[in-house]
């Protein structure tokens, strides 16, 4: 199981910014997916989260900035963040918690190998 994450970059104070991770390999079920970020000297967090049945979870400083989106068909998902600030400047990373196989009684835990967005004010 693989995740690539695409779209970071250098932008500026109140732009836009769209990432995708598209996920491979091998696995019964996605459960969930999800981006996190780590920010220098600080420990990761989570960003926003997608469940199967497309039920959404947001961090309070990127809510109503941020719009987390997936394409099941393609097994990719979306981080759509508006109005950047230089506080969201951070290495973001896409998660996927996935029951790898049809019998296991856990799921799995499986981590992109992160994107750095910069936000200049």
């Amino acid at each position: 199981v693989q995740l690539q994450a695409f779209g970071g970059g250098l932008v500026q104070a109140g732009d836009s910014l769209r990432l995708s991770c598209a996920l491979s390999g091998s696995f019964f079920r996605i459960n969930a997916m999800g981006w996190y970020r780590q920010a220098p000297g600080k420990q990761r967090e989570l960003v926003a989260d997608i469940t199967n049945s497309g039920r959404t979870n947001y961090a309070e400083s990127v809510k109503g900035r941020s719009t987390i989106s997936r394409d099941y068909a393609k097994n990719t998902v979306y981080l759509q963040m508006n109005s950047l600030k230089p506080e969201d400047t951070a290495v973001y990373y896409c998660n996927a918690r996935i029951l790898r196989y049809y019998y296991s009684s856990y799921d799995n835990d499986y981590w992109g190998q992160g994107t750095q967005v910069t936000v200049s004010s």
